[in-house]
């Protein structure tokens, strides 16, 4: 693992928001954050901010995949949304969890079109177990070649 990927709580967007890595396998298949309510990730009503909420899910799913699938693919962000159920309150935390199941998945999906949009769902629970919100990270994971393929049909563009 990096030197980068054992430090990633000390990033600053989440030592920022108060967000704390608690969980982080070697083979980068598990990861687990909490964060406490503080003044600095209250919002207007006093409960957590929502973009602090949204910010305990990144980048999680897209580092897990890049790590796991390896360097001959790229893995980006694509897309996320947020749903939230009720206010979150003291510590609130999420898990990220990569399976086999799933990776094989995604490969098996990459090797007949080239590229995957890989969708997990994190729920943002509180100590009580009570999800707090839901959120959909959509992960894009292509072959180099396909990528760079579409990168020239799209007219050179990132």
């Amino acid at each position: 693992m990096s030197w980068w990927l054992r430090h990633i709580g000390w990033w600053p967007p989440l030592l920022g928001t108060g967000i704390r890595v608690t969980r982080l396998d070697d083979d980068l298949r598990a990861v687990d954050v909490e964060m406490r309510l503080r003044r600095w990730n209250k919002n207007y009503v006093g409960v957590h901010f929502g973009g602090s909420l949204f910010a305990m899910t990144d980048p999680f799913y897209m580092v897990m995949l890049a790590t796991n699938l390896g360097r001959e693919y790229v893995v980006w962000d694509k897309a996320a949304s947020i749903r939230y159920k009720k206010p979150g309150k003291g510590r609130v935390r999420a898990e990220f969890r990569l399976s086999e199941e799933k990776l094989a998945e995604i490969r098996a999906a990459i090797d007949v079109e080239g590229r995957y949009d890989a969708r997990f769902l994190v729920e943002i629970k509180d100590d009580e177990g009570g999800v707090v919100a839901e959120v959909e990270r959509v992960i894009y994971c292509a072959t180099k070649t396909a990528h760079a393929e579409r990168k020239k049909l799209r007219g050179g563009g990132g």
